[in-house]
C-alpha cells in the first residue's frame, strides 16, 4: 500500500510546503481519505485514476476542494466521482457544500458518459469497500461527527484516526486487527495550548501519548498528521521529545510504502 499526503502548498521551488493546512492523504493513487487539496495537489496522472474519496468529517480544511475537483474534471468524466461518508456528513455536504449556491448539484448532474459524482453511504462499524480497499469506519471524538477508520488492501493495514480528542472506539476497532502497518494520528497543538486541544476537540504530544497506551500492536510506523502550521516546530519538538519508537511526523508529498 502507498500513501501520500498531498501539500497544502508549495515553496518558491515548486517542492512541497511542509506546512499542513489542508489534509488529504492519496492511497495508491486511487483513493483519498478526506479531500482538502485534492483539487490542486494532485499530479496529472493521479486526476486520472482518482474517483473514490473518503470523507472523514465536513471540516472545511478536510473538503476544501473537493468541488474544484469535481469541476475541473467534470467535462471529461467516464465515470462518477464516489464520495463515500456517513450519511450524516452526505447530508452536510448536500446542505453546505454543494447545494446550488456555494457548488452545484454535482450528484444530480450529468456530462456525455452519465453520472459525475455519486455519494456512497456507510455505515458505522460495519465493513464496506472502497475500490481495491476493504474499510472500516468508526466515531471518534471531535466537535462534529467524524469517523476513523481501518483500512486494508489483503496485505497492508493501516489506521487514520481524522481529527479527534481523546476516543475508545478508534483504539478498540484498531485493536481488533490482525496486524497493523501503520497508524496516522493527528498532533494538532503544543502542550502548552492543551486546553484549546481539549475545547476544540484535537491532541497535543502529551494527549497523544496518553492515547497510545490504548494500542495493543507494537512495531508499527506512528505518523502524526494535522499539525497546526503556528505550531508546527513546537509540536514537532516536543513529539521528539517523548522517545516513542516508530513515531515521526509525515511528511508533506512523500510517498510512504508498506
Amino acid at each position: 500500500m502507498r500513501i501520500q499526503l498531498l501539500p497544502s502548498s508549495f515553496d518558491a521551488g515548486g517542492g512541497a510546503n511542509a506546512a499542513q493546512r489542508l489534509t488529504c492523504f492519496v492511497i495508491d493513487d486511487r483513493v483519498t481519505v478526506d479531500a482538502g487539496s485534492l483539487g490542486i495537489a494532485l499530479t496529472d496522472e493521479q486526476r486520472r485514476t482518482v474517483r473514490d474519496v473518503i470523507v472523514t468529517h465536513s471540516h472545511m480544511d478536510h473538503i476544501a476542494s473537493l468541488p474544484i475537483f469535481v469541476d475541473d474534471l467534470f467535462g471529461d468524466l467516464e465515470q462518477p466521482i464516489k464520495i463515500h461518508a456517513t450519511p450524516e456528513v452526505i447530508e452536510l455536504l448536500k446542505a453546505d457544500v454543494f447545494n446550488d449556491t456555494v457548488y452545484p448539484k454535482f450528484d444530480e448532474l450529468s456530462n456525455q458518459n452519465g453520472s459525475v459524482m455519486t455519494y456512497v453511504p456507510f455505515a458505522l462499524g460495519k465493513e464496506f469497500t472502497v475500490a481495491h480497499l476493504k474499510a472500516i469506519a468508526v466515531p471518534v471524538n471531535h466537535i462534529v461527527p467524524t469517523v476513523g477508520l481501518l483500512l486494508t488492501d489483503g496485505k497492508s493495514t493501516v489506521a487514520f484516526s481524522s481529527d479527534t480528542a481523546e476516543t475508545e472506539e478508534f483504539w478498540q476497532l484498531v485493536n481488533q486487527a490482525q496486524h497493523l502497518d501503520a497508524l496516522f494520528i493527528e498532533a494538532s497543538f503544543p502542550n502548552s495550548m492543551q486546553k484549546l486541544a481539549e475545547a476544540s476537540k484535537h491532541l497535543t504530544p502529551l494527549m497523544l501519548q496518553g492515547e497510545l497506551q490504548k494500542l495493543n500492536h507494537n512495531g508499527m510506523d506512528i505518523l502524526a498528521v494535522h499539525l497546526k502550521p503556528a505550531y508546527r516546530d513546537a509540536v514537532i519538538r516536543e513529539l521528539g521529545e517523548m522517545n516513542i519508537e516508530k513515531l515521526s511526523v509525515m511528511e508533506t508529498g512523500r510517498v510512504y510504502e508498506w
